[in-house]
């Protein structure tokens, strides 16, 4: 369910920056979401749907690239994306705990007109 107040702060950053640049209509909003957010595209786009009607955003195409989640092993120091089950490191079986990588959720960029 907290995908109502990103979305909604998402829209809110979107609509400011559509208007500081004079735009009349947001075309494509470009937004970066990693796996560990635990943000659900197709919830976000639902409520962008909803929270969106009669906003310069209405209608806007939303374009979400992931980022795979990496993980750095306490013994031997790999860098490596999380395998689909577990956290084991591919190079020596040790425990990999997360990185930076994967919990990114931003505006990539917007397309206006």
């Amino acid at each position: 369910m907290h995908e109502y107040a990103v979305t909604q702060s998402m829209l809110n950053i979107a609509l400011e920056e559509a208007r500081r640049a004079g735009a009349s209509k947001i075309l494509e909003i470009r937004l970066v979401i990693g796996d560990l957010s635990t943000i659900i595209d197709d919830s976000v786009q639902m409520y962008f749907d909803i929270m969106s009607e009669g906003t310069p955003a209405q209608g806007a195409r939303l374009v979400f690239n992931r980022v795979k989640a990496e993980f750095k092993c306490r013994e031997c120091g790999e860098v490596f994306v999380k395998p689909p089950k577990g956290f084991d490191c591919p190079k020596c079986g040790g425990l990999g705990m997360p990185t930076d990588r994967g919990k990114e959720f931003y505006i990539e960029s917007l397309e206006i007109d």
